[in-house]
C-alpha cells in the first residue's frame, strides 16, 4: 500500500485563489510521488448540502452546511467530518492547512484516532485578521488568535510553512527547529511561456498599442501599495509620455484606487481590467513591459512570500518590487529583478526610471530570472521536501514504512 494523506483545506476548486492554486500544485506533485491524496474542505467552502464533489477531475469531500456558522460550530462540524473520513478512508496521516480553525479539529481527531498530524501554516491567523481589518494588534481577539495558533503549532507532529520569515515566527513560539520545514511557493515553469509576444488584439482592445506599459496583476488590498504605484506613475508621465499603467484584478480597494487615479489626473493613463479568469492572466502579463509589486512594510508582507514574482520570473517579465522581507527572499536585486525601498514613492520612481532607461539589460535579467525558477523554485523540488516531513511525523507511530511502499 502507498502512503495515504488526508488534506484538510479551508477551500478548494471551483473557488479560485492563491491558496487553491498552491494546494493543487501540492496534490499533483504528491500523486506524482505515488502517494494517495484525499481532500476535505471545511464550512469555509460555502453553504452547500454536498458531501462530495467532483471538480476538474479532482474529488473533494465537503463539510455540508445549511447556513453560516460561528467559529466553534465550524470547528465542531470540521472535526465530525474529519473523524468520519478517517474511519472510512483510513489515511496514514492528516495534513491540515491554514487557518488554525482546520488544525485544531485535525489535532483532536488525530489524538482520538492515534494518527500523526502535520500542520501547514501559510499565514498566521492573527496576522490575517489584522491585515483584513477585522482586528488590531494587541487587542484581546489578536492575543486569543495568537494563543490558539501557538497551541496548534506546538502540538502538531510536524509543521510546514511557505517561507523563512514564517519559519522564524513559528520558532519564536517555542516550536523546535527540527519540527519546522519550509515548503516554498513555486511554479510549474512549463505552464509559462517565456518571453511570449503580447496578444495584438488584446493590446488594441485595451488601448495600449505603441505604449510603454507599467503594470500590476493581483488582488487590490491595501498592503499591495497600489497607491504608491499610482503616485509614482503621475511623477513619471512627464518623462515618459507614452507610459500607461495597467491594473489587472480587483478587490476591496478598487473603488478608492479609481478615485485616486481621478485625483491624480491620470484617467487617460490608467487601465483597470477588472478581475480576469486565472487561465487568462498570462495574456495580460504579456502586455506589461515592467511589472511592479509595491507592497508596503507591515508584518504580513515582511513575513510572507507572494507567488506573483515567481510567475513573473517564469514568464521572463522584468519587474520591480519593494524590499519587504517577503520579496527579499525571492528577488536578487539587479540579477532576477529590482528592489526599491518599501513605502517610499521617490525610491519607487528612481527604480522605475533606472529600469525603463536600462532596456539593454532586460534580456539578461529575463534569462537569469527564468533560470532561477527552473533551478530553485519548481513545485517538484518543493513538494519533494514533504517526504522527510512525513517520515518524521509517521516514525513515532510505526508507519514510516508507508513512504517506501
Amino acid at each position: 500500500m502507498s502512503l495515504r494523506v488526508l488534506h484538510v483545506l479551508d477551500h478548494s476548486l471551483p473557488l479560485h485563489s492563491g491558496y487553491t492554486f498552491r494546494t493543487l500544485s501540492i496534490l499533483r506533485e504528491q500523486r506524482a510521488l505515488g502517494w494517495e491524496t484525499e481532500h476535505l474542505t471545511t464550512p469555509k467552502q460555502g453553504v452547500s448540502p454536498l458531501a462530495r464533489e467532483e471538480v476538474d477531475g479532482w474529488t473533494f469531500y465537503r463539510t455540508p452546511t445549511s447556513g453560516a456558522l460561528g467559529l466553534l460550530a465550524q470547528m465542531r462540524a470540521t472535526a465530525r467530518r474529519v473523524d468520519e473520513l478517517v474511519a472510512t478512508l483510513r489515511p496514514d496521516i492528516i495534513h491540515a492547512h491554514s487557518p488554525v480553525l482546520n488544525a485544531l479539529p485535525a489535532l483532536w481527531v488525530g489524538r482520538q484516532r492515534r494518527l500523526p498530524v502535520v500542520y501547514e501554516m501559510r499565514a498566521s491567523w492573527e496576522d490575517a485578521a489584522v491585515d483584513h481589518g477585522t482586528t488590531t494588534e494587541g487587542s484581546l481577539r489578536y492575543r486569543v488568535s495568537r494563543a490558539l495558533e501557538s497551541f496548534a503549532l506546538k502540538r502538531a507532529r510536524q509543521v510546514t510553512t511557505i517561507c523563512e520569515g514564517l519559519r522564524a515566527d513559528i520558532a519564536s513560539r517555542g516550536v523546535p527547529a527540527d519540527r519546522i520545514t519550509v515548503i516554498p511557493n513555486a511554479v510549474d515553469v512549463d505552464n509559462f511561456r517565456f518571453g511570449a509576444p503580447p496578444d495584438p488584439a488584446l493590446r488594441s482592445t485595451l488601448g495600449l498599442d505603441g505604449k510603454l506599459v507599467l503594470g500590476f496583476a493581483g488582488s487590490f488590498y491595501g498592503y499591495e501599495g497600489l497607491d504608491d504605484l499610482i503616485r509614482a506613475t503621475a511623477r513619471l508621465v512627464p518623462h515618459y509620455p507614452e507610459l500607461r499603467l495597467l491594473l489587472v484584478g480587483g478587490g476591496p480597494e478598487e473603488a478608492r484606487l479609481k478615485q485616486r487615479v481621478v485625483d491624480e489626473g491620470l484617467s487617460d493613463r490608467v487601465v483597470f481590467t477588472g478581475r480576469v479568469p486565472h487561465a487568462e492572466v498570462q495574456r495580460y502579463y504579456e502586455l506589461i513591459d515592467v511589472l511592479a509589486y509595491p507592497r508596503i512594510p507591515i508584518r504580513l508582507t515582511e513575513l510572507v512570500t507572494p507567488l506573483k514574482p515567481l510567475e513573473a520570473m517564469a514568464q521572463g517579465r522584468v519587474f520591480v518590487a519593494s524590499d519587504v522581507g517577503g520579496h527579499r527572499e525571492l528577488v536578487r536585486d539587479g540579477e532576477t529583478g529590482y528592489l526599491f525601498q518599501a513605502g517610499n514613492v521617490e525610491s519607487l520612481c528612481g527604480c522605475l526610471r533606472k529600469v525603463l532607461d536600462g532596456r539593454a539589460q532586460w534580456p539578461l535579467i529575463r534569462a537569469q530570472a527564468r533560470r532561477f525558477v527552473e533551478q530553485e523554485r519548481t513545485w517538484a523540488l518543493s513538494v519533494a521536501r514533504y517526504r522527510e516531513v512525513y517520515r518524521r511525523a509517521l516514525e513515532p507511530f510505526g508507519r514510516a514504512g508507508q513512504l517506501a511502499a
